[in-house]
């Protein structure tokens, strides 16, 4: 890792303190030692204000950690698109499998913690259709090669994009036929319970 070393010996060449770059940088003191240090890397902004105030390129300031900010940056993705997928699910199922109940037994009550529920799940819903958008998949196979760091190649990408219309049309349906389901069973368990 060069970043760490780079940072530093810029800083010491200008006859800067970590306090000093802090300030001509907008960060803390802790933020520069951490960098320094190599507990973690600097953001874009961080690194465009350091390759201007060392005068050099950005490539020069980061030649040879390119490839692991990247890793880093993909995996950080990864585990932000995992979380935001088991909130979703979390709360599609919640609803899914709380809406009759809650009706049942709250009526109007019991409709509006429904609502309420669904505009949560909706939320979230938007959030990991944002984060496939960003991330150009669709499919199920893109979901998986990226969640597993891959990327397809040029022939099965074609494919799968070619599948993306299918494939919503089919989830939203499949969607809407387990909800239907699930409340058409807890229908008729409750006009058997009385």
């Amino acid at each position: 890792m060069n970043l760490q070393h780079q940072i530093k010996t810029y800083r010491t060449s200008l006859q800067l303190t970590q306090d000093d770059l802090g300030d001509k940088i907008f960060v803390s003191r802790q933020t520069i030692s951490n960098w320094e240090n190599g507990k973690n890397y600097p953001d874009i902004h961080s690194l465009l204000l350091l390759s201007e105030l060392f005068g050099i390129s950005l490539d020069q300031l980061v030649k040879g950690d390119l490839d692991i900010m990247k890793e880093l940056i993909g995996s950080n993705e990864i585990k932000q698109f995992t979380k935001l997928g088991n909130i979703f699910t979390t709360l599609f199922i919640l609803f899914i499998i709380s809406f009759a109940p809650l009706i049942h037994f709250f009526h109007t009550k019991g409709f509006i913690i429904s609502i309420i529920l669904f505009t949560i799940t909706i939320y979230f819903a938007i959030k990991v259709e944002k984060c496939k958008k960003h991330n150009d998949m669709q499919t199920y196979q893109e979901i998986l090669a990226f969640m597993n760091g891959e990327k397809l190649d040029t022939i099965v990408a074609g494919r799968e994009k070619k599948k993306r219309p299918y494939q919503k049309a089919f989830l939203a349906l499949g969607s809407a036929l387990i909800a239907i389901i699930v409340y058409l069973v807890f229908y008729k368990l409750f006009a058997l319970l009385g």
